[in-house]
Formats: C-alpha cells, structure tokens, sequence
C-alpha cells in the first residue's frame, strides 16, 4: 500500500473522504490528516509519504504554496489537487510544480478511482522500472521494494568509491536532509551505515579473492587514507585487513 497525507481545511469534507472512500482498493492508505499547508509540510518533513491528497485553499499556507515547497525541496512526494474552484490559472501554476492530477470538488468516486488508479499505475510503473536488474539485490537490505530505495541502493552498489549523499538527492530529486529521514525509516539503517557496508563487503571481496594489498584495497573502496579504511575494516569485521586476507 502506498502512503498517503490528506491536507484540508474543511474537516468534514476531508473526514468523509479519509474514512468513506475505501483506499486500499485503489492501492493506498491515509497515514494522517491535517488541516492546511503548513501541517502538512512539517509532517512530510519528518514522515516520508508517498502521495498527497491536497485542498489548494486552505489557510496559513495554501495548497499551491505546499506544491511549490515540495517542488523546490525535491520532496519526491506526488501531488493530487482538490479544489472547488474552476479557474485554469490554479492548474497552471500546479502543473509548474509537478503537479499532474486535480479534481473538483466534490469529488465524485469515480473521479478519485480513476485518479488514484492511474497515480498507482505509474508509481508501480516507476518501482518496478528500478528494481528490475539491478545490483541491489546483492546487499540484502530492508525497503527495496520501495522506488527510490531501489535508486539509491542500485546508485551506490555501482558509484560505492565516490558516492555522497548530495548525489543520491540530486538522482532522485530530493532535498538532501529529507533523503536521510526517508532511507532511514525505510531501510532501519542510516545512509553513511549503507555506504560503509557496502565498501567493506566490497573491500573483503578484494582482500580474498584478489591479488591486492591492503593500502591498494583502501584506494579502490574509496578511502584516501589507508589508516582510516583499516579502521574501519576492524571496526567493521571485527579483524585487520592484513588478518582477513591471511585468513587469520
């Protein structure tokens, strides 16, 4: 199921639809409701969703200033506007953010099947376009079903010696700050444990099956300073890189 944030002022409105549309049909769940902008933007901060279910007029912050917040913050979060208001200019400026779905209000149950059914499809779309061959699978690790869990594992299996966490936020259009919440509570681990796990599995593989000594080995899993990577080694493996490779 994928998770789901409604944000709107009018709290009967926003309760009949959280608690009489049935979401789970449509692949979805309400994780929480709040009743504008600013709400909603604190709580994307710090609990990672994958969609928003938004009012665009909505007090102390409107629900295309939120657009516009979570579009200059590479938030990643996908966006349906609801709005009782015909006005183009609304759609417009959504459409600038990112935004490609808006409904009237009220909303109609057949509107927000076919909506929600189509976000669903192309977030399924998208999962399954970066999870399909790629190397995550080789270092188990929890959330992998998850879209851009999947990028940035695959990105850092592949880029391990260079790798930054600006680079992974700038891969998937996230605000960096946000992409160590999100791996953190999708993966059960921090994003720097993720990095040197790989690099020390990498390293180990090379001090096995290869030729190569340690100082060479510290250079090809990313480390500048060799004193720092054997550190980190025994830290790690519980052994010196010198003992792991002569099996002692």
């Amino acid at each position: 199921m994928y998770k789901l944030l409604a944000a709107d002022d009018e709290e009967d409105t926003r309760d009949t639809l959280c608690n009489c549309f049935p979401w789970q049909s449509v692949g979805f769940t309400v994780v929480k409701q709040v009743s504008n902008g600013l709400e909603a933007l604190s709580y994307l901060e710090s609990n990672p969703v994958d969609a928003l279910l938004c009012d665009i007029r909505m007090p102390v912050m409107s629900g295309l200033e939120l657009c516009r917040q979570i579009h200059e913050r590479k938030m990643g979060v996908r966006v349906v506007l609801l709005s009782a208001y015909r006005d183009f200019e609304y759609a417009r400026e959504a459409m600038s953010y990112g935004v490609t779905h808006y409904m009237l209000k009220p909303a109609k149950y057949d509107d927000i099947v076919h909506v929600f059914s189509q976000l669903k499809d192309a977030m399924d779309e998208l999962k399954n376009g970066l999870t399909a061959g790629g190397t995550a699978s080789e270092a188990p690790l929890q959330g992998l079903g998850d879209p851009v869990i999947s990028s940035i594992v695959k990105c850092v299996n592949q880029d391990y010696r260079t790798i930054t966490l600006q680079h992974v936020a700038d891969l998937v259009e996230m605000n960096a700050s946000y992409v160590s919440v999100y791996f953190k509570k999708k993966t059960g681990i921090h994003f720097s444990e993720y990095i040197l796990k790989v690099r020390m599995e990498k390293a180990a593989e090379l001090l096995k099956h290869g030729h190569m000594k340690a100082v060479e080995v510290s250079e090809a899993v990313g480390y500048a300073n060799p004193k720092n990577f054997i550190r980190a080694f025994k830290q790690f493996h519980g052994t010196t890189p010198g003992q792991f490779k002569h099996g002692r």
